[in-house]
């Protein structure tokens, strides 16, 4: 999951609702293993999911012989499966930028159409490989709070794997798990840096602990807790684009059947990316358990999972 805002999701949920299910799909799990929906980073998984809202405040560093800049963002994502292991992704970000001793902007950022698809998977080692393009839509955001009026074309890949799989010598160390992105962005402005993005997210999972290593009578709250750091960059390749800038996103994930709680510190890693900490607070929304006629399977059922699974193995959708 990006962070992300609501213009065009109610117009997505219409059309996902014209699907008749024949067999409902389960999200964000490999083998044994549940990946929940990181804040920060992009889960590998092609699968419905809800991200609305996610907030974040934050203090962009000064441009020279500039003033601090309190930012707010208001986001949400709206992702829909279309076929077995592969789903268009919908997102906006609202910001108000509160500039020090100056009038306050607010509009939405460009609008960013998305795709993932699910390549490879592995249940037993609880391993998941994707392909997939974002496409961030030139001059649909305001240009008063920065929005680019060229489009951003941004090939990624992501990956997930789960350590359930490692010997019982060492079953503290089997509900870690890491997820990574990276992404090339291509803008269309022959001016504009090309730029890496890249992040991962590391997880220890306390659900997976309990019900997969060993139940240690950690009581609720506590045992549905998956604590996690982030960390997110982006690096400019050319054209004079600058210096690598990005955070480290310590925090918490909460689960329950329906829906996941996450807040996370957003810590500038040089002087570049900001002086303060920021936060980020989310709720990702689990609406096939809410509406499992409409979501939690692909719009078009493709008859079996697209993505290559280990010979013996079995999806995990």
């Amino acid at each position: 999951m990006k962070i992300t805002s609501y213009r065009g999701i109610a117009a997505a949920a219409a059309l996902c609702g014209i699907c008749i299910p024949r067999a409902v799909m389960a999200h964000g799990f490999e083998g044994d293993r549940f990946f929940p929906p990181t804040i920060t980073t992009d889960d590998p998984f092609a699968v419905d999911e809800l991200s609305l809202p996610t907030v974040s405040v934050f203090n962009n560093p000064p441009a020279s012989g500039g003033t601090k800049v309190r930012e707010i963002d208001l986001g949400g994502e709206l992702d829909k499966e279309i076929l077995p292991g592969w789903d268009l992704e919908f997102s906006d970000v609202f910001t108000v930028l509160q500039p020090k001793g100056a009038m306050t902007m607010d509009g939405f950022q460009n609008f960013d159409l998305g795709s993932k698809y699910e390549l490879y998977q592995n249940p037993a080692h609880e391993f998941i490989a994707s392909a997939g393009v974002d496409w961030s839509i030139g001059g649909t955001g305001g240009r008063s709070i920065g929005a680019d009026s060229f489009s951003t074309i941004s090939p990624a890949f992501f990956l997930g794997k789960g350590f359930g799989d490692l010997p019982d010598s060492v079953p503290f160390l089997k509900p870690f798990a890491i997820t990574t992105d990276i992404a090339e962005d291509f803008p269309t402005e022959a001016g504009d840096s090309n730029a890496l993005d890249w992040g991962f997210a590391l997880e220890y999972s306390l659900v997976y602990l309990e019900d997969n290593v060993k139940d240690t009578g950690l009581p609720h709250p506590w045992r549905d807790m998956i604590p996690v750091v982030e960390f997110t960059a982006t690096s400019p390749e050319n054209r004079d684009g600058g210096v690598t800038t990005g955070t480290v996103n310590p925090g918490v994930l909460w689960e329950n059947r329906y829906f996941q709680l996450g807040a996370e510190a957003l810590i500038p890693i040089n002087s570049h990316s900001g002086h303060n900490v920021g936060v980020i607070f989310n709720v990702n929304i689990f609406f096939d358990d809410f509406w499992p006629k409409v979501f939690g399977h692909p719009l078009f059922d493709g008859g079996t999972q697209t993505a290559m699974s280990e010979p013996g193995g079995t999806s995990a959708k």
